[in-house]
């Protein structure tokens, strides 16, 4: 089933998310990999697609999983978690209907 994985940051996460950013692309990549993932990407801070120094106010992921119990264990695997970018992180189940 897919699962949407919502992340919301921390104020001013642009530097700790720069920090750990390699190994936070390397999990999504994986994914993509093995055919799992639909999309990710963050959410800027600011109506650009590339933001600059304001940086992102979170994140998005939807992807395959066996479980909501294993997204749950794969998003709290996130480096994002203990370089403390992530506020809060809430995973839910995804109902694809388009397209």
């Amino acid at each position: 089933m897919l699962y949407a994985i919502i992340s919301q940051d921390v104020g001013n996460s642009l530097a700790k998310r720069k920090s750990v950013r390699d190994q936070h692309i390397a999990r999504p990549d994986e994914l993509k990999n093995q055919g799992r993932l639909v999309l990710a990407g963050p959410h800027p801070a600011v109506d650009s697609p590339d933001p600059g120094e304001a940086g992102f106010t979170g994140s998005l992921i939807i992807a395959e999983f066996e479980s909501q119990q294993a997204a749950q264990e794969w998003a709290d695997a996130d480096p994002y978690i203990d370089a403390g970018v992530y506020a809060s992180v809430v995973v839910k189940p995804f109902k694809r209907v388009l397209p």
